[in-house]
């Protein structure tokens, strides 16, 4: 099998403990490379390069660095076939998303890179005309970036791309799983004319390389991207630093369908919702709330949709959904629908029983009826292909079950009443909110969440202020001697 090295500092690091990783294809099961397993010394490495590679990026100024991250969106989407084929391989997402996905990128660079020349600051009146104040907006140093297995490239040019953009310079701690394009990132940076040591990317577990970024007493901000609990640790031992940390996290998403929607018109918004990537991503929408009086028509409909999802090869044109990621996460998938059977819900499509490809880490797109949503299935993120279906009656319900989720990431709300959903939108615990679609990014539109799902924003002009500081700046332009010192100006 073919071994993959980290990137430190412009070129490939092969692991200080001489130790490598599996990585599997989901599709078989079987590992199909290996990759370098991370530590205290790796990062070590890749901060230090970063940290000299500071100043003189910091100090190339906007054009410099917008011509660099203009270039490295180009050659990602020249790339977008190779890159794709290792996300598809690595992690099971289909091919015709995660390739959709690097073509993409190209305007994510574009826009960080235009963003390079509006890091401003402000001037601020002051009652005495001889003082002038004024703030500009500084890069932090060297900012660590930890983004998801599921979407390795997309999530971490959310973190990486602006933080570049700014000035800053970078170490991304690569998952151990899916990792292949990251690296390959790095390469493509260097052919963009990425100074050496501005990127470096370390693969490995996040209790040995991750800890090690988090804690590294040189890294000045982390953006993290995964689930509550690991996010606990990250930002315990952020604390310890006094360091600010960005978390994106888990959802537990509702997707509220009104009783005036056209059920055939809306029926794959529900789809997209649960089944796309096979429900690996975070701001999946597996909680279908539906009003009473469509509930039992729009449920038929959807587990008929979701028997016929073309289930296999992740790397075909035609597979509409691939394998779980990881056997972990498919034996979590199995267990808590089997519980939520044991709780009252009823299968009406998929289940354990269902027929899928024999090898291969692959769940059927399963669709769980009579959901209440104090079940377990209904609160706990379950990663994968699994839709709760919950009964409401008026607004004022349906708002009630959709917050009643120690989860906060996005929504959905479908419904012909503009009053409606200006209404219902503006009542949602969620930082994101769909009206009549689903599962949308924008890189100039801000992501993010409450409570379990993180705080802090990405993409668009918030997510850029992310990466940079405000400093005060106050001149005195009087000649006249400096009033009373024991008295606060």
């Amino acid at each position: 099998m073919n071994r993959h090295d980290h990137w430190i500092d412009g070129h490939r690091s092969a692991p200080s403990s001489g130790q490598y990783l599996p990585t599997y294809d989901p599709m078989t099961a079987q590992p199909w490379a290996e990759v370098a397993r991370g530590n205290t010394d790796d990062i070590n490495m890749a901060v230090d390069a970063a940290l000299r590679a500071f100043p003189a990026w910091r100090d190339a100024g906007p054009s410099r660095r917008a011509e660099v991250l203009w270039r490295l969106g180009e050659l990602i989407a020249d790339n977008a076939d190779e890159l794709g084929g290792l996300e598809a391989r690595d992690a099971g997402k289909v091919i015709r998303e995660v390739r959709g996905q690097q073509l993409s990128l190209k305007s994510w660079y574009r826009y960080y890179a235009t963003l390079a020349h509006h890091q401003e600051g402000r001037q601020i009146p002051q009652d005495r005309q001889s003082i002038t104040a004024y703030t500009s907006r500084e890069p932090y140093g060297v900012i660590g970036v930890i983004p998801a297995f599921n979407s390795p490239m997309l999530l971490g040019a959310m973190g990486l791309a602006p933080a570049l953009a700014a000035g800053n310079t970078v170490v991304v701690k690569a998952p151990e799983v899916n990792s292949l394009s990251l690296l390959r990132l790095g390469e493509l940076a260097k052919e963009a004319g990425l100074p050496d040591g501005c990127l470096n990317i370390v693969v490995g577990y996040g209790h040995e390389a991750g800890d090690a970024l988090v804690g590294h007493e040189d890294v000045r901000k982390i953006f993290f991207t995964g689930g509550p609990e690991s996010a606990k640790a990250v930002t315990a031992r952020a604390a310890g630093g006094l360091k600010p940390t960005l978390l994106e996290l888990g959802g537990k998403s509702a997707n509220i369908f009104f009783d005036d929607v056209n059920l055939d018109k809306v029926l794959n918004g529900v789809i997209a919702g649960i089944f796309a990537a096979a429900g690996q991503t975070c701001v999946a929408g597996s909680r279908l709330l539906a009003h009473e009086s469509i509930a039992d028509q729009l449920v038929e409909l959807v587990a008929k949709r979701a028997q016929s999802i073309r289930i296999g090869n992740p790397t075909s044109d035609d597979t509409e959904m691939g394998p779980i990621s990881q056997e972990k996460i498919l034996s979590g998938v199995r267990s808590r629908v089997d519980e939520a059977v044991v709780q009252g819900a009823e299968i009406i499509a998929g289940g354990p029983q269902a027929d899928v490809p024999g090898e291969g880490w692959f769940y059927a797109p399963t669709v769980l009826n009579n959901v209440t949503n104090s079940m377990d299935v209904a609160q706990n993120e379950l990663f994968g292909p699994v839709l709760s279906v919950i009964r409401f009656s008026d607004e004022d319900e349906a708002i009630a079950i959709a917050n009643d989720s120690p989860f906060g990431l996005a929504a959905g709300v479908w419904t012909q009443n503009v009053n409606v959903a200006h209404r219902v939108a503006k009542r949602l615990d969620a930082g994101t909110v769909w009206i009549n679609m689903y599962r949308a990014l924008h890189f100039a539109t801000p992501f993010g969440g409450s409570k379990l799902s993180g705080y802090g924003r990405e993409n668009g002009m918030d997510g850029f202020a992310e990466v940079t500081k405000p400093k005060a700046i106050w001149i005195e332009s009087s000649d006249e001697a400096v009033g009373d010192p024991f008295v606060l100006r």
